[in-house]
C-alpha cells in the first residue's frame, strides 16, 4: 500500500480549502494505493481529506490512512510504503508495534547524522543497484548503514536504513546532503532475508504512485469535497472508500 500526499487546487472557497506550501489554494489529501503484481495494480483504497495547509510529516494522518481492515492484511506480506512524509518516529513506531505484523519501506530524510554515516561506509560495502529485469542500474549503488550508527538511535528496534547513491541527471542541482557529486536517498525497512539491491528496487517502485495520483485527479479528485450524496456515492463506488476529516459536512 503506497501512501502519498497530493495537492488539489480549489478555485473557490470550498470547505477545508486553505493556502498550501506551494502558494496555491486548496486541499492536501493523503492517499493510499494498492500496488501488487509485476506492473502494480494501483487501486485507490483510502484517502484522508485534509486542508491545504496540512503538514507532510504528520504521523497521526499516516496512521489513520494506513489502517487496512484485518481481513485484507496478509501479515508480513502486507507492505506499507510511504515517501519521506511518513519517515517520522511516531509512524514507524506504529508500524513496528508488537502484534501489528506489517512490513514497511519508508522514505527517510537525509539528515546530517545520516550524511556522516554514509561518509563512513567503506567502498567494499556498496553494491550496484538493479533494474526490474535484474540488470545493473548504471551509475547507482546501495548500502546498508551499520546498526550501531548514531542515525539509528531512538528508532524502533529492527529498523534497517538503506542508502542509495547515484549520479545525478545532467543539469540536476546537487543538495547539501549529497556527497562526492552523487545524489543520496535513503529508506527504512524491517524486511530481512533479502539483498539490499532488491529492497531498494522495491522501494523505488513506489514512484508508480505518481501515476495513480494523475489518474485520480482525472477521475474526480480535483472536485473534492463532494456534497451531493449521489455524486459522492458514485465517486466512492468507482474509485475508493473516502475518509473525511472530523466534522466535515460531506461525511456520510
Amino acid at each position: 500500500m503506497d501512501l502519498d500526499g497530493v495537492l488539489v487546487v480549489a478555485h473557490s472557497g470550498k470547505q477545508d480549502a486553505a493556502a498550501t506550501w506551494k502558494k496555491t489554494f486548496g486541499h492536501h489529501p493523503l492517499m493510499g494505493f494498492v500496488d501488487h503484481g509485476r506492473g502494480g495494480s494501483g487501486e485507490p483504497v483510502a484517502g484522508l481529506l485534509r486542508p491545504g495547509n496540512a503538514g507532510s510529516n504528520t504521523a497521526a494522518d499516516h496512521i489513520t490512512t494506513a489502517q487496512l481492515p484485518k481481513h485484507h492484511r496478509r501479515a508480513r506480506r502486507t507492505l506499507i510504503r510511504p515517501d519521506s512524509g511518513g519517515g517520522t518516529n511516531g509512524f514507524v513506531a506504529w508500524l513496528s508495534a508488537r502484534g501489528r505484523w506489517l512490513s514497511y519501506s519508508v522514505g527517510m530524510t537525509i539528515t546530517d547524522a545520516v550524511h556522516q554515516a554514509v561518509l563512513k561506509v567503506p567502498a567494499s560495502a556498496w553494491t550496484p543497484a538493479v533494474e526490474p529485469d535484474g540488470e545493473v542500474r548504471d551509475g547507482a549503488w546501495v548500502a546498508e548503514l551499520d546498526a550501531g550508527s548514531d542515525c539509528l538511535k531512538g528508532w524502533p528496534k529492527g529498523m534497517r536504513l538503506i542508502v542509495r547513491k547515484e549520479r545525478p541527471h545532467p543539469g540536476a542541482q546537487l543538495r547539501f546532503t549529497d556527497a562526492d557529486g552523487l545524489r543520496l536517498t535513503c529508506f527504512a525497512t524491517n524486511t530481512t532475508g533479502q539483498k539490499t539491491a532488491r529492497l531498494e528496487l522495491r522501494h523505488r517502485q513506489r514512484a508508480r504512485a505518481e501515476d495513480r495520483i494523475r489518474a485520480a485527479r482525472a477521475t474526480g479528485l480535483r472536485n473534492l469535497p463532494l456534497h451531493e450524496r449521489r455524486t459522492r456515492s458514485g465517486w466512492r463506488s468507482s474509485r475508493s472508500p473516502w475518509t473525511c476529516s472530523p466534522g466535515c459536512r460531506c461525511s456520510p
